[in-house]
This record gives structure tokens, C-alpha cells and sequence, in this order.
């Protein structure tokens, strides 16, 4: 979905396919046929932005024949379907029964993550509608805290630095503009915005900013408007934002908000659980040091893990168009005050949005879809959602 900001500039709309297990080239053309062209139906729209992911095998063959590129292109195009940014953070096993840790994996520091992310972004070149010419890649915040030092933190740098002038060849190239951004997370070692700055700053490339997603960025209890400016006042560019709302408790303390908490811990994905317990100035964004925190929901609610006079936020992406029932709601309006700071100003701060919500088969049961067709109503609910914020902000939908 594509819109006009009044300053001209076209803001590209997607949802993340990250929602799909696939693993396979043939998963991913599966996925276009029975989740994503289905979704643009139900808007009623002749044309639909995806935020395509591609897994390590799915890529692989992208990039090893030319003929399956020029297929899924042409597929895209036959099912009304467009590309202009790519979740690169998962590189494999998205879809396992279990994921936990191993989503962390490849990281900066290991060879296997450049060579992923830099053929993601040849293939997104490929790929990119002929009018556009600018592409992101989200990708993760370097690593999971505990496999960090110096060495590991030199490597990245250097891999980063690498990639930049990849990028710069790719352009010169091809003619696109393709921006990798990553994407802070609770418990890696860019957890905030503010745990950016440094290491961004240090690589010094317009091609490498910040992936902003408003769960994560709830999650750390951050506040946008600070978190915003701080990145803007350090000169990092955000390539692109993903749309997501967070679990929030407010009173964890209650027997009745735990028992509601405890139906969101599930096997599957790492839902982070944090708290701020100490007053802290709302003018400057919160660091992880600021913050209390578990690495999963259930360690959370074992007694004494967390102080419990303070709201709690978990990292679990509910949909934006269905909170979950009291006692429980959700971070939506985090993820407003954000959007409207980064498409609400003169001038966009991003032009790439992604609806994000890769739980909806983790949620609690009766919240789950049941069908491709239930799926598809609540991705379609949620991008609705989305296009009437934008278009409050003064936003004008094109065809």
C-alpha cells in the first residue's frame, strides 16, 4: 500500500511474511498464493506491499539461478504484490516448534550473517517495483548480549563497514538504493535506540541506520519522542519502521493480571519481560541499564524475578487491532505517538512501514486463528488499522 505524505514523498505500507513458516523458494511462492494475495483481496486493493522474508535456503536459490529470480518477480506481479524491504533478521528455522535463542544466530560477528544479509539485498534490488529505487533490509542488533567482547564487537564493526560499501557498489550498479537497518531487541546488545547510536555512529554509513519497531521500543519502556530525536540529533537514519504492540500489565502484582500473563508464555518465541522500576527523566531515552528484566515471559512471573510495583511490558506481538482482554492491553499507543513522529512532521522520517505480527499462532488458544482464512482477516484488520492512522496524519492513499 502505497501513500502520498504532504510533503510529496511516497510511504510505502507492507506486512511482514515472516508469518508464514517457509523455508524453501517453493514455501515462499506457496505463501503468495494462500496468505498474501488473499489479504489484498480482502482490502480491495489491486496492489499490496509485503515485507518479503526469505530464509537462508529460499535466498540461496534466489541467487544461484537467475531464472527463479525472474520467476518470483513475475510472480509477485501476476498476484498484484510488491517489495520494497525484507526481514532479514530470521535466517533460518522461523517456523521450528521452537526458536527461542537460535533467531540470534548467524550474528554480526559470524561470516555467514554478511554473506546473508548482502545477498538479501541483491536480490531486493532485483526485486524493487521499476519505479522505486530505494529498499531496506531490517536485520538484528548485532548479537545477543552474552556472545559479546571486544573481538566480537570488532568484527561486527568491520562486517558493517563492509556491507556499506557493498551497498555503495550495489547502487552504482543497479541504480537502487538498498539500506540495511538494525533493528534494537531486549536482551541483544542494541537493545534501545539509545544502545545504537554508538556502534552506528562508529560505521558512519547513511546505507547502515535503525529498524524502529514500536513493541520493542514499548517493551524498553522508551518514549518516542525522545528516543526520535536522539537518533535524529546523531545524524542515524531509519530505513524502516515496523508497526507492533507490545503485552503490557499494569498492576503485576494481581493474582488475576499473572494468571492472565501466564497464558502468553509459550515454548515457541523469546517473549522478554521488562519493568522500569526507578523514576526516570522521559526527556532522555532509557539504556538497558535503566531497566529490570527477564529473557522470557514464564521466568518473569517465577516469584521474585521481577519487582511488581511497576507496569510490566513483554515482548509479544499482539495484533494491533485486538488487544488482549482485561486485565492485560496492549502498546497501540506507543505505536501512535511513534508513527505520528516519524510520518506525522514536514517531512517523513521513513518511508518504509511494516506490520509486524509473527505470533498469531502462539497467542493463547482462543485468540488463535483457525484457519488460512481467519489469518487472513486479521492481517487485513491490522493493515487497515495502519492505513487509518496514516491517513489521519494527513497521509493520502494512492491507488
Amino acid at each position: 500500500m502505497r501513500f502520498r505524505h504532504p510533503d510529496g514523498t511516497t510511504v510505502h505500507l507492507s506486512y511482514c511474511t515472516n508469518v508464514h513458516p517457509a523455508e524453501t523458494l517453493d514455501g515462499v511462492l506457496t505463501q503468495l498464493r494462500d496468505h498474501c494475495e488473499p489479504v489484498r483481496k480482502r482490502l480491495g486493493r489491486d496492489r499490496l506491499g509485503i515485507g518479503l522474508w526469505l530464509a537462508r535456503d529460499a535466498a540461496r536459490a534466489l541467487t544461484t539461478d537467475p531464472a527463479a529470480l525472474r520467476g518470483l518477480r513475475a510472480e509477485l506481479d501476476r498476484r498484484g504484490l510488491e517489495v520494497v524491504t525484507l526481514n532479514g533478521f530470521p535466517y533460518e528455522g522461523f517456523g521450528a516448534d521452537e526458536v527461542k535463542h537460535r533467531v540470534y544466530r548467524p550474528d554480526w560477528a559470524e561470516p555467514e550473517r554478511l554473506t546473508h544479509t548482502a545477498d538479501l539485498a541483491r536480490l531486493l534490488a532485483a526485486l524493487l517495483p521499476d519505479d522505486v529505487t530505494e529498499g531496506s533490509v531490517s536485520t538484528l542488533p548485532l548479537a545477543w548480549r552474552t556472545r559479546w567482547d571486544e573481538h566480537t564487537a570488532a568484527t561486527a564493526h568491520t562486517a558493517l563497514t563492509t556491507l556499506a560499501e557493498r551497498l555503495d557498489a550495489l547502487e552504482e550498479l543497479t541504480g537502487k538504493s538498498i539500506r540495511i537497518a538494525l533493528e534494537p531487541e531486549p536482551g541483544c546488545i542494541v537493545e534501545t535506540t539509545a544502545d545504537a547510536i554508538g556502534p552506528l555512529t562508529a560505521v558512519a554509513s547513511p546505507r547502515i541506520g535503525i529498524c524502529v519497531d514500536t513493541c520493542h521500543l514499548a517493551t524498553s519502556f522508551e518514549q518516542p519522542g525522545p528516543a526520535l530525536d536522539a537518533l535524529t540529533a546523531a545524524g542515524i537514519t531509519i530505513p524502516k519502521a515496523q508497526l507492533s504492540a507490545a503485552l503490557h500489565a499494569e498492576h503485576p502484582h494481581l493474582p488475576g493480571v499473572r494468571e492472565a500473563l501466564a497464558a502468553f508464555a509459550e515454548p515457541r518465541f523469546l517473549h522478554q519481560t521488562r519493568t522500569l522500576p526507578r523514576p526516570h527523566r522521559a526527556e532522555k531515552p532509557p539504556s538497558a541499564a535503566h531497566l529490570h528484566g527477564t529473557d522470557d515471559l514464564h521466568e518473569a512471573l517465577a516469584a521474585d524475578a521481577l519487582p511488581d510495583a511497576s507496569p510490566w511490558r513483554a515482548h509479544f506481538h499482539v495484533p494491533l487491532h485486538a488487544p488482549p482482554a482485561p486485565p492485560l492491553t496492549s502498546t497501540l499507543p506507543v505505536l501512535r505517538a511513534t508513527l505520528a513522529r516519524l510520518a506525522g512532521g514536514p517531512t517523513p522520517l521513513t518511508r518504509h512501514l511494516e506490520v509486524e505480527t509473527y505470533t498469531w499462532q502462539a497467542l493463547p488458544d482462543a485468540q488463535r486463528p483457525r484457519s488460512r482464512a481467519q489469518l487472513a482477516d486479521g492481517i487485513a484488520a491490522e493493515l487497515t488499522l495502519a492505513r487509518d492512522l496514516l491517513t489521519d496524519l494527513g497521509l493520502k492513499e494512492l491507488p
